[in-house]
């Protein structure tokens, strides 16, 4: 028995699929889960009447694309494809001020998370999107000030992300482990409660037939709304 309901279906064809994770829900059982009883990974199992793997973990706190096969053969090959590096994935992020360069490569080793101190490479690319300055007093000035960005994790390790745009003082808003309170504290005064980081694209090969595959998963109303205070959007959405 699963606890919640379906989750919106991406991309689907015989032996694989992109689904849309919600922010809040964890993709598989783990250490880390405490009390936890509902797991997407349960809820595409019956979803889909049948067994699935999933090819990649999604923070609890993030949302968008999850990527998963309906055999081992698919699976197998999709997870190499991944380990090379072939599978883009584009997220969406929004932080804390402005960073210098529209453009830029975070490169700082991280661990592996609790109980795996050994660190290893990790690199994130990083693009600004857009900026924002909103009349919130923060650290003695009269605004603060916000950056969208896409980041293109070039390595997957633990919240690499999250723990990059910590290293260089950009913190991600809504995150409570490696945020800043403070700036947390004013997107809630403002309803929006979730952390702000969205796996938006994936795009790959198809692993039997050879055709290239993108996705893209829409942001929830609350990130909506996060995304609304740097003013109208494009005419044609950013990718």
């Amino acid at each position: 028995m699963t606890e919640g309901g379906p989750l919106p279906v991406l991309y689907r064809d015989e032996r694989l699929a992109v689904v849309c994770k919600p922010a809040g829900l964890m993709v598989h059982a783990s250490r880390l889960a405490g009390g936890e009883a509902d797991f997407a990974a349960d809820r595409l199992r019956a979803q889909f009447g049948m067994p699935v793997h999933v090819l990649h973990r999604l923070d609890r706190a993030t949302s968008g694309c999850l990527l998963l096969a309906f055999d081992r053969d698919t699976a197998s090959a999709l997870g190499r494809a991944w380990m090379a590096h072939a599978v883009e994935k584009d997220y969406w992020a929004i932080c804390r001020g402005w960073p210098a360069q529209p453009a830029f490569v975070v490169d700082h080793p991280l661990d592996g998370g609790p109980g795996k101190p050994h660190k290893k490479p990790a690199q994130t690319a990083f693009e600004v999107l857009a900026t924002c300055e909103l009349p919130l007093p923060s650290a003695g000035f009269p605004t603060s000030r916000y950056a969208w960005l896409r980041a293109r994790p070039c390595t997957g390790r633990f919240r690499q992300i999250r723990r990059h745009l910590k290293h260089i003082s950009h913190h991600l808003i809504g995150d409570s482990s490696h945020g800043d309170g403070r700036h947390n504290r004013h997107f809630r005064m403002l309803g929006i409660h979730r952390m702000l980081l969205h796996a938006r694209r994936l795009a790959f090969l198809h692993p039997q037939t050879g055709a290239r595959i993108e996705v893209i998963a829409p942001v929830d109303a609350e990130f909506e709304r996060a995304l609304a205070l740097f003013g109208p959007r494009p005419p044609v959405d950013l990718v």
